[in-house]
């Protein structure tokens, strides 16, 4: 398969993906969970799912205004309303065994707005830390790097592809925010971190590749592009794999707290394994190109 003569088919695809996420983003923004807005979050198992205004009934009975309320696989209620006291938990838990037979609390969580704030304020700096040790790692691992390439185009390169990794599954989870009502929480913040790590890894091992070969192989510095990318993607695709096959279990079997962590990694992953190989390698050579172009 020819990777580095299709690459406009590759820079297509991810630009259209960017393109919707961005306008989702735009649009309509991330859903913010109760742990970086504040309130109360209940998971309920029952033998027979209920009518959702019958349980909207309850939470009315107990004073909790403008509750949200979701279903989720396996007879699960997911409800979200203000922040609440042990005292009115254990009531309201109450309320349902009463009313409903056989109930099973899956989770509860609690969280007032000011630790939300907190939340959110530590979850962007975590963010933003994490890329600059990052960015510092790239500059100093590709430091003897100048030709036919500079090192500083490999480290535009890795920013480019962790930018793609990250923002396509944000732009997804801005769409099932708004159509679906999922919010973001600080699984989410995990799941972009870790995004960030796997999508970088991914990518510094191809270009690391791109950098023995150019020593070792003789050829164009496209052909030397397109064997280390051939010489790569059987590992990348293995990893990918692996862990795209344990995270597809847990967003089957994890239940729902668990849905939107395992779905943003499933996303990101993939998306990772496909920009080191679809987009980074790519984008070395359309950079040497335009190099060229221009000296002459």
């Amino acid at each position: 398969m020819a990777i580095i003569p299709n690459r406009k088919i590759w820079f297509i695809f991810s630009g259209a993906l960017l393109v919707l996420s961005i306008i989702a983003l735009s649009l309509w923004g991330l859903k913010p969970g109760i742990d970086f807005t504040g309130g109360s979050l209940l998971e309920l198992k029952f033998q027979n799912l209920p009518v959702s205004t019958d349980v909207a009934v309850i939470l009315t009975e107990m004073n909790l205004e403008a509750p949200a309320i979701q279903t989720a696989p396996g007879n699960i209620m997911v409800l979200r309303f203000k922040s609440v006291t042990e005292e009115v938990h254990q009531a309201l838990i109450q309320k349902f065994k009463d009313k409903f037979s056989e109930v099973e609390e899956v989770r509860f969580d609690s969280i007032g707005p000011t630790i939300g704030q907190e939340l959110f304020k530590r979850a962007i700096l975590a963010v933003i830390f994490v890329t600059l040790m990052i960015l510092v790692y790239i500059a100093w691992s590709f430091r003897h790097v100048s030709r036919p390439v500079p090192a500083w185009v490999y480290a535009v390169i890795v920013i480019i592809a962790f930018l793609h990794d990250v923002t396509i599954p944000i732009g997804l989870f801005a769409y099932l925010g708004h159509f679906m009502g999922w919010e973001i929480g600080s699984p989410f913040i995990a799941a972009v971190l870790t995004i960030l790590g796997y999508s970088i890894s991914d990518t510094i091992v191809v270009l690391d590749r791109v950098r023995e070969n150019i020593k070792k192989l003789r050829g164009t510095f496209e052909e030397i592009v397109e064997a280390s990318v051939h010489q790569t993607i059987t590992r990348s695709l293995n990893t990918s794999v692996t862990t795209m096959l344990a995270l597809f279990a847990i967003l089957i079997f994890g239940g729902a707290s668990l849905q939107g962590f395992a779905l943003a990694l499933l996303v990101g992953i993939f998306f990772g394994t496909y920009s080191s190989i679809f987009i980074a390698a790519p984008l070395l050579i359309t950079w040497h190109h335009f190099k060229n172009h221009k000296r002459r």
